[in-house]
This record gives C-alpha cells, sequence and structure tokens, in this order.
C-alpha cells in the first residue's frame, strides 16, 4: 500500500507541476483563501519597510503565501506573484508599474499569476530558472546571471531540492545601506526548508549549504508565512537549543498579531533551522539513530536531512 500511495503522489505531482491541471486545482487553492479571508482580508498585516530609496513589501497572499513587491526611484520588481488579483491590486493602489516579475520555481502558488501579470503589464519581462518549465517566461535564468534594474541588483543561485530548477535570488543591499536580501522562495523558510519533490537528499543538501555559506547578515524572506510551525518542530526536535526557544517566543507572539514574522538572517537561521544544523551534534543526538554515529560525513548528512524531513512531515503541531 505504501508503494501505491507513493506511485498515485507521484502521478498526481506530474500532472500539478508539468500540466494546466495543477493551474485548477491551484484555482480551487485560490477560492480557498478568498472563502477564509473574505473582503481583502489576508493572514497576515500588510506592512512595507523602507530600506533608504528601496521600499520592499511583503505581501501576504493565498492561505499562506508571501509575494514580494520591491520599488526603488527607478524601477520595480514583483517576486512569486501566485495570486495575480491581490499583487495587481496592490500595485494599482499605490501606483507601482513593475519592470519585470522573478520566480523562484514552478508551482503555481509562486508562478500562478505570471499570465495576468502579463496582460496587465505587455512589457513586462517574467524571468524563471532554466531548469524548472515555469510558465508564462519570457527570460530564463541560469546560476550566478546578474538582474538589474533600477539600482537593484539580484544575483541568481540555483538551489535545486523542492523541484529541480529552483532559484533563489539574492539582492545587493549596498545601495540602500542594508544588508543583502534573500528572496529564498519555498527552499528555505525560517526554521525549515522545502519538501524534497524533485531531487535527492543529497542534492537539497548542497543547497542548503550553498545559502548556510552567504554572509551571516543577509535577511532571509522565504515563500510562505511557515514560521511558527516550523519552530514548534525544531524547538521539539532539539530540545536543549536555547535560540529556538527564544525564536519561537516570539514568532507565537508576532502571529497572535497577524504580523508578519519575516526576515530572519542567515547567521539565525544557522542557530535554529534544524536542516541547516545536520553537521551539529545536538542533532545528531536528538535523532538518536544508531548509522548516524561520528565521523558526520556528507554522506551521513544526507541521510540527516531526510530523517529530519520525515519526522518534520509526520509531526504533530500545537495549537
Amino acid at each position: 500500500m505504501a508503494k501505491e500511495g507513493g506511485c498515485l503522489f507521484r502521478i498526481g505531482y506530474f500532472f500539478y507541476s508539468r500540466t494546466r491541471i495543477g493551474q485548477i486545482y491551484h484555482n480551487r487553492d485560490i477560492a480557498k483563501a478568498r472563502e477564509k479571508y473574505p473582503d481583502g482580508q489576508t493572514h497576515s498585516v500588510i506592512q512595507p519597510l523602507k530600506y533608504g530609496e528601496l521600499t520592499l513589501t511583503p505581501l501576504p497572499i493565498l492561505l499562506d503565501n508571501y509575494s514580494y513587491i520591491l520599488k526603488d526611484s527607478k524601477s520595480a520588481v514583483v517576486i512569486d506573484p501566485g495570486d495575480p488579483e491581490p499583487v495587481i491590486k496592490y500595485l494599482q493602489d499605490n501606483q507601482i508599474s513593475p519592470e519585470a516579475v522573478l520566480v523562484t520555481h514552478k508551482h503555481w502558488d509562486h508562478s500562478g499569476g505570471n499570465s495576468a501579470m502579463k496582460q496587465q503589464y505587455p512589457s513586462i519581462r517574467i524571468y524563471g530558472g532554466v531548469h524548472d518549465n515555469v510558465n508564462n517566461v519570457t527570460d530564463t535564468v541560469k546560476d550566478l546571471d546578474v538582474l538589474q534594474f533600477g539600482d537593484m541588483s539580484f544575483t541568481v543561485h540555483f538551489t535545486p531540492g523542492h523541484t529541480e530548477g529552483h532559484v533563489v535570488f539574492l539582492l545587493d543591499g549596498t545601495p540602500f545601506g542594508m544588508s543583502d536580501s534573500l528572496f529564498s522562495g519555498d527552499h528555505l523558510f525560517l526554521g525549515g526548508c522545502g519538501r524534497m519533490f524533485e531531487a535527492a537528499p543529497s542534492v537539497m543538501l548542497g543547497s542548503l549549504d550553498k545559502v548556510s555559506s552567504f554572509k551571516g547578515d543577509v535577511l532571509v524572506w522565504p515563500g510562505h508565512e511557515y514560521a511558527k510551525d516550523n519552530l514548534d518542530f525544531a524547538c521539539h526536535l532539539e530540545s536543549s537549543n536555547e535560540e529556538s526557544k527564544k525564536k519561537y517566543d516570539w514568532i507565537k507572539n508576532q502571529r497572535k498579531q497577524n504580523l508578519c514574522t519575516c526576515p530572519s538572517t542567515i547567521e539565525e537561521e544557522r542557530s535554529y533551522n534544524p536542516f541547516l544544523r545536520t553537521a551539529e551534534p545536538s542533532i545528531v543526538e536528538a535523532l538518536s539513530v544508531k548509522e548516524f554515529e561520528q565521523p558526520i560525513t556528507d554522506e551521513t548528512r544526507a541521510k540527516i536531512l531526510r530523517e529530519i524531513r520525515t519526522r518534520k512531515d509526520s509531526y504533530k503541531y500545537k495549537l
């Protein structure tokens, strides 16, 4: 039965991620979000943030997604417009005309607004990873490509794991007097990472190691508001970690007020995110799996990553 269930999942996932059938399911998810959050309500308070000449807005969409709208004095960019209606409304209400859309990966909750953005803004450029078959792109990007819009300079980093062609975008913060900003899609979350739908744990581990090696002050802007569940699990798994406990308390207070929990920083994530801590003895001890004994090689770390993912997927979250 387990094999049969896995096969059915793979077939369903193929049609969701590779065909327009996925768009039908995505439209159902949009309808669910409208039902849960009627009359323009959202899962989080909209809080535009100012960094010099840059305005960065985490825009809550769907049930728990974030799209991002970035505007400097010369240009504007949208990241992951999964639901085009609230994105376009926000742009129009604030008289913003975007030059480009950056898409981290092909899943419809991140790319589902591409077509509508094209229709609304005929000259817009839509960028997606060359290996990920993102719908309606005008330009494909690869690892270490640099995209320039006004004073905004984004470096593309290839991060396969969640999907085979997932990319993240690293914004150079220098022109705005801020730290660099990582728009991480479904690769890295506050306290978590995306499921490994299309790659082996060793591939995901390499991608996580890549972002974990970024400067500690890099700001992390994820594609979902998953922080509360992620830190709940992190505290459960590594109960001795005081950093995760402090972060969890802060997140619970934020979410009581429907406030956004991002950004965190890479340094913070290294201190409490179990998916970035696969070489830590405290994580190995917490898992209590004999084959994870020293020395901890990359092969062992990939097994640890898979075990953490399995336990998180079956974890019963606190209310």
